[in-house]
């Protein structure tokens, strides 16, 4: 079993600190005016998902050669009316500049995170419909 463990410490009103294997970030609550500055946990959750299905894709599309520049990953959602809100809708953006011979490979890399890899989306299924669509530049 692999056990993740982060420390999450109380800084003051509605923000809080994590601690990831030794990186630190901060959070706030979105509604509080006089906040951190810093994102809501809800909205890290889009950043990880980014996050994890962009690494699916670059390593993947690594093994297959394809050479690619401004790739870039945006993510949007909607949350339910009813507490506890949680994101119901998610819309999941790839922008990637390539080859018109590789945009295939891309495609599978894409297919490939969405079915086998990318765990965060695994969760995210679980609760929310998630739509994908690939920009080619």
């Amino acid at each position: 079993m692999n056990l993740h463990k982060i420390t999450t410490k109380h800084l003051e009103n509605f923000a809080f600190e994590s601690t990831i294997d030794g990186y630190q970030f901060k959070m706030d609550s979105s509604d509080n005016p006089t906040g951190a500055g810093a994102p809501s946990p809800k909205k890290l959750m889009l950043s990880a998902l980014a996050g994890c299905t962009g690494i699916d894709v670059v390593s993947i599309l690594q093994k297959m050669k394809v050479d690619f520049t401004d790739f870039s990953i945006s993510t949007e959602a909607s949350l339910t009316e009813e507490h506890p809100k949680i994101y119901d809708k998610v819309s999941i953006i790839y922008c990637i500049k390539v080859s018109e011979t590789d945009k295939p490979k891309v495609e599978r890399a894409v297919q490939l995170s969405k079915e086998k890899y990318c765990g965060v989306s695994a969760m995210f299924g679980h609760f929310a419909k998630i739509k994908w669509e690939i920009n080619f530049l």
